[in-house]
């Protein structure tokens, strides 16, 4: 029997959302508090705070932020949905346990058999489990269902019109423009709906709710309002340079551009596509940023404001031109950084830390802040030392991210390095070289004794003994296939 179960219904429900007391002392949480997890499908730092593009509208996740832990350096640890999702919900790496990109499902990884997922393991602690939309990938969302409530799709990533927009040819998901006419027409709004009539519940129990945002994942469509806020003619393009991938090795080309189904860059320069696809991009951003808000609106109004944790995350980044690059599948910047928002009511708002965090710490972090024992087994930490201190020299934790065994970046506070399962590397150093357009071991190039022992250093946190690739069907697969016999594969 869980904790929670000795207290009566209505004194617990009093200590859920009536009490109102003093912050507590940091690193001393309450004893229940209520969870609000707020996931957005493919967002990079295209938002406000996050000052990814200078024209992003995101009041509702800026306000968020200055609510709470804003961390600037989160990356996730994996670039593609699956993975990413298996490994924040389950707190394993993916090199740890195959799962390195759409398939299989994290229900089918041995290394995962006897693992309780993060919504399991609150069940497990008396919590009232609560999901809707996108949290895990596909059917692992079932498992909502199996200790709660699951509230559906919602209608996944459609409505698509008859006819492609602005992609003709591809993959049907790729595709953008204005559509459709209203956001009551659109999925996310029924899931942000949903989570309002839960909100305005009462339960007998702390509660657990996951709120999985669809937008701005392809295809990436909005009503026309949201474009509006964003006109095409005005658009900013994201600052590249000539030849960037220049100085990377054939296969780091190979694995990022070998039969994956997004289109390439040369096509949507073009089709003069380029200022729409960022304009859609930025109008599918804001449209979610308002579903978030009717969401933190309807906590607002409800008695369990005071007593709730929040976390936003994003599964992931995303290129819109950057290197040469669209979409995610990438060990660069803008494939891995992501926005992370902790909120702990018994801590002060307003706070930035630019040390490195991952989404696999999220599952530890909320066990912490809700004082619940820790699982052994995670891989994460716990983000509660940097909550308390974000500029804290004791935190030595890098961000690892993969795309198939053998391929990793390593992200510090000032560099990444990324090695290749054929040997080749690159390193980045962030303080002059934000875009990571120089890579300072490009072949050839020489490094000064001081960075070359830094580079040492960070190649000290590649896996050792990385689980090897589950089978499964996927355009990860493909192009792992692809970059490991340097020959594109025809798609089925």
């Amino acid at each position: 029997m869980s904790r929670l179960h000795t207290l009566t219904g209505s004194s617990l429900l009093t200590v859920l959302c009536l009490l109102v007391t003093a912050p507590a002392t940091p690193a001393q949480p309450t004893t229940v508090r209520n969870v609000l997890l707020i996931s957005v499908d493919d967002l990079n730092d295209w938002v406000g705070c996050l000052g990814g593009h200078p024209q992003a509208q995101t009041p509702a996740i800026d306000a968020l932020a200055e609510r709470g832990m804003l961390f600037v350096n989160a990356h996730c640890q994996a670039p593609v949905c699956n993975p990413s999702r298996a490994s924040l919900l389950t707190g394993r790496y993916p090199h740890a346990t195959g799962i390195y990109f759409l398939a299989p499902g994290y229900e089918s990884a041995p290394a995962l058999k006897d693992v309780r997922t993060l919504p399991e393991r609150f069940a497990d602690e008396g919590y009232e489990v609560m999901g809707v939309g996108k949290i895990f990938h596909n059917r692992g969302n079932q498992v909502f269902a199996k200790v709660g409530t699951y509230g559906g799709t919602m209608g996944g990533f459609g409505p698509q019109p008859k006819t492609k927009i602005s992609q003709p040819h591809g993959h049907p998901l790729w595709d953008w423009g204005a559509f459709p006419e209203s956001d009551q027409q659109m999925p996310d709004y029924r899931v942000a709906s949903w989570a309002v009539t839960r909100l305005k519940q009462s339960f007998d129990k702390p509660f657990f709710l996951a709120v999985g945002f669809w937008r701005p994942h392809v295809p990436m469509f909005a009503p026309r309002k949201w474009f509006d806020l964003h006109p095409r003619a005005q658009v900013t393009l994201p600052a590249v340079i000539t030849n960037d991938n220049g100085d990377i090795s054939r296969y780091a080309w190979d694995l990022t551009n070998l039969n994956h189904v997004s289109p390439t860059h040369k096509w949507v320069k073009q089709a003069q596509q380029w200022e729409h696809a960022v304009q859609s991009y930025l109008a599918s951003t804001s449209f979610v940023d308002h579903q978030i808000g009717r969401v933190l609106a309807a906590l607002d109004d409800s008695p369990c404001r005071n007593n709730t944790v929040i976390v936003l995350f994003a599964d992931h980044g995303f290129h819109l031109g950057e290197k040469e690059r669209w979409a995610k599948r990438t060990l660069w910047e803008d494939g891995t950084r992501v926005p992370l928002i902790v909120v702990d009511p018994a801590r002060p708002g307003g706070q930035v830390c630019r040390k490195p965090a991952e989404l696999i710490d999220i599952f530890p972090t909320l066990l912490a802040l809700n004082g619940l024992p820790a699982d052994a087994g995670q891989q994460g930490q716990s983000l509660a030392p940097l909550l308390d201190d974000p500029q804290t020299d004791s935190w030595k934790h890098p961000a690892l991210t993969s795309f198939g065994p053998g391929n990793y970046a390593v992200r510090t506070e000032r560099y990444r390095y990324i090695h290749y399962n054929d040997g080749s590397e690159e390193f980045y150093d962030h303080t002059t070289d934000a875009h990571e357009w120089h890579n300072l071991i490009a072949e050839g190039k020489a490094l000064p004794e001081q960075l070359a022992a830094t580079l040492a250093q960070h190649r000290t946190h590649l896996p050792r003994h990385p689980h090897a690739l589950l089978p499964g069907r996927s355009t990860g697969h493909n192009a792992f296939e692809a970059a490991e016999t340097g020959r594109e594969k025809t798609l089925p």
